[in-house]
């Protein structure tokens, strides 16, 4: 599994950079997808595209990499309330099908163990 850690770690920083990213390139479908009760929609899809790329590039910093984790896996707990949102008002996101929506749920644990487990010190 330790042979596996390097190559994972790489493609989940890849990821959240990438996605980190594309709330610049599209913003608007980060801003419609979040909960109506959170105030400032603009600047806290900035501000969590930041910390995808950020963190995302510190996990590749040995010195960094348990810290960016652990942000990292805060901002998965900080955006559960955006997937359970669209979850339960799946008739506001017909471009996505319901079971998809409904299943990014339980796929929020398994991102959080997934960075938790490329993190860890060896």
């Amino acid at each position: 599994m330790g042979k596996l850690r390097r190559p994972s770690r790489a493609i989940i920083a890849i990821a959240f950079i990438i996605a980190g990213l594309n709330h610049f390139y599209q913003p608007r479908i980060y801003q419609a997808i979040m909960p109506p009760y959170l105030p400032w929609h603009g600047p806290l899809v900035a501000l969590s595209g930041y910390a995808e790329i950020i963190l995302g590039a510190l996990l590749l910093l040995p010195h960094w990499r348990r810290s960016a984790g652990w942000g990292l896996m805060a901002l998965l707990v900080a955006v559960f309330p955006a997937n359970l949102h669209m979850a339960l008002n799946s008739a506001q996101y017909l471009a996505i099908p319901p079971w998809l929506l409904w299943l990014r749920l339980p796929m929020q644990p398994l991102l959080i163990a997934w960075v938790e487990w490329c993190t860890r010190e060896s």
